[in-house]
């Protein structure tokens, strides 16, 4: 006999099968023929699955490498969109403390200060510490 007739004699066992366990619900219980009904869908799954491997022996491969691509695609996604996310918050937080931070015109604006200060004092040593009440190392008297 030819594969292929003996797939089919197969194919219509199972049928037979399968109508036995339904003429078994109907007469002797459900119970029954569903536990055989049941049986005859589990054999019948093993041997779908095992003529796909005969026929295709790369189809299991495939099938298991597809849906590992996929897994791995979702979590490589998801963790980068996580790692992304948490790069931004930190981004922002580094732009809030640069924000805070006194620019180089307020330091040359207080260098200026401190330079003109320091000058008049060196200038006129007696004004300056009589008119602001500092004494010359710049503590209160």
């Amino acid at each position: 006999m030819k594969p292929a007739h003996i797939d089919a004699l197969i194919d219509l066992t199972y049928g037979t099968l399968i109508l036995v366990s339904v003429v078994l619900i109907v007469y002797v219980g459900t119970t029954v023929g569903a536990a055989f009904g049941f049986g005859v869908l589990a054999s019948y799954a093993v041997h779908v699955v095992w003529k796909m491997a005969r026929f295709d022996p790369e189809w299991m491969s495939r099938e298991v490498t597809e849906e590992v691509t996929e897994e791995v695609t979702e979590t490589v996604e998801r963790t980068v969109e996580d790692q992304l996310d948490e790069i931004a918050d930190r981004l922002e937080e580094v732009n809030e403390r640069i924000d805070r931070r006194p620019k180089s015109e307020e330091f040359e604006e207080k260098i200026e200060e401190v330079t003109e200060k320091v000058e008049e004092e060196v200038e006129n040593p007696n004004r300056g510490s009589s008119t602001d009440g500092e004494s010359s190392n710049g503590s209160r008297a």
